[in-house]
Formats: C-alpha cells, structure tokens, sequence
C-alpha cells in the first residue's frame, strides 16, 4: 500500500508579533508532501524590493531579501528552513537545535514567477529532507528594506525583535 499525500494550506495574516496586516500583504502557501517530495507553492505581494546579486538558484543570505520562509520541525529539535524569493533564489538549511546549521546549499527544483502586484513559486523538495513526525512548524514573509522593513509570521514570535528560531512559538501546520 503506497502512503497518502498529505495536503496543507497555511496563510500569513500576522506579523511576527501577532497584529493583523493589511489584505494586500497576506502571503499564501500551499504544501502536498508527497512519499518522494514536499512541493511549496507560494503566493505572494511583490513588493519590489532589489533582488539579491547572483543568477537564480541557492542563494545564502537569502533572508535579507524579499523572502517567504517555510520551518519544518521534527523529533528533537530537528528542523529544515525553506526560503524562497521572487527571483528565482532559494536556500535550504538543515537544522539541529536553533541557528545550528548541520547541512546547507542543496540543490531543489524551484522557479518563480513575477506578476505586477504578486508572484508565486513552485519547490520540490526531496521527501528524505523532511524531519519524521513533523506536525508543527512556522512560516514568515520578509520584505522590505532598512526601517520600513517588515517581518511577517503564520505563528506569531513576540519579543524584542523578530526571532524566527524561537522553536516553542511553532504551532500546527496541518501536515
């Protein structure tokens, strides 16, 4: 008998402190793990915001850029980091406890696709990637630069300044 896809649809209302934001910045994703892959599609404002140097692919840094974020978590603090850009860039980090970064720079399938006011993005990721038992995880949107800067989450991570490692804000992403 050959598993089921699982199917997940997550929307980014909040920032990362939990007050709601305008309609014209939700961020939508919608997640099919599959027993081979993970395919991410993102839609998304474009907001315009320079992109990052270097032709479309992996990218490190990604995050000070326009970006969408996707954090998978698993058992023991395991989790992957997804970052995709409306460029065409991307990053995936491999993650062992906060900020602990034991596996970076692979190579996934991705384009993006800009529109006037918006793009979307398709990833495929390899279902080996993924951390077993995941159930909770969190996603972001950043966009903008230097004071109008703005962090966007699925799951709110209150503070002093945007922290997205904070593990015990995750909360349900329905996979």
């Amino acid at each position: 008998m050959t598993p089921r896809s699982r199917r997940s649809e997550l929307e980014i209302v909040h920032d990362w402190r939990g007050s709601p934001i305008a309609p014209h910045e939700k961020v939508r994703l919608e997640l099919c793990l599959e027993p081979t892959q993970l395919v991410i599609e993102v839609e998304a404002p474009l907001h315009s915001d320079p992109s990052p140097p270097g032709p479309p692919g992996s990218c490190a840094g990604l995050w000070n850029h326009e970006v969408v974020e996707l954090f998978l978590l698993g058992d023991d603090d395991r989790y992957l980091e997804i970052e995709l850009g409306p460029w065409g860039h991307y990053l995936v980090l491999e993650l062992a406890g906060p900020r602990n970064v034991v596996a970076q720079g692979r190579a996934i399938d991705y384009e993006a696709q800009r529109g006037d006011a918006g793009w979307t993005g398709r990833a495929v990721v390899p279902a080996a990637w993924i951390p077993e038992s995941i159930g909770i995880g969190n996603a972001y949107a950043i966009h903008g630069t230097q004071s109008s800067r703005r962090y966007l989450a699925l799951h709110p991570v209150p503070g002093d300044a945007p922290d997205f490692h904070r593990l015990e804000c995750f909360g349900p992403i329905g996979l």
